[in-house]
């Protein structure tokens, strides 16, 4: 069986039974005292002779925009914190990169001597390798001369 087949054999609605309801959840009169969960900010104030669901309404419309600008003040303060966050970094950073500098200054000085000692250990070398030539051919020199 079908749904609409079910909702056609059920029992009518009774539309006295439902105004009656309605009627028993009626709102409350204007003469209730509003139930206030926070106190209306500094910055506004009812006017008088306003009608009940106006007041409501400018109330709970406060309230949303109050909430609101809470929540941005607090995200102001989260942007504050983060900008600190990044200072910190943003000196960590300078540390590192004045670290960084004086090693690489540390490495040229060292590439330097490096460099230095090389060249002079080939001179040396070049020395030597010129002495003993020279001492090779005196050798040579004198056991032809015998």
């Amino acid at each position: 069986m079908s749904i609409i087949e079910k909702l056609h054999r059920s029992t009518p609605f009774d539309l006295d039974e439902l105004s009656a309801d309605g009627a028993s959840a009626a709102l409350p009169s204007s003469k209730a005292p509003s139930i206030r969960i926070q106190p209306m900010p500094d910055y506004v104030a009812h006017q008088e002779d306003v009608p009940r669901v106006g007041l409501l309404s400018a109330e709970a419309v406060v309230r949303d925009y109050e909430t609101a600008a809470k929540e941005m003040e607090a995200m102001g303060a989260e942007l504050i914190s983060a900008a600190k966050k990044c200072e910190e970094m943003t000196n960590q950073v300078h540390d590192a990169f004045a670290y960084m500098q004086d090693t690489a200054k540390a490495y040229r000085e060292e590439a330097k001597t490096i460099f230095q000692r090389i060249e002079d250990c080939s001179k040396l070398t070049e020395e030597v390798r010129k002495t003993c030539e020279a001492l090779r051919q005196r050798i040579e020199g004198n056991n032809t001369a015998h």
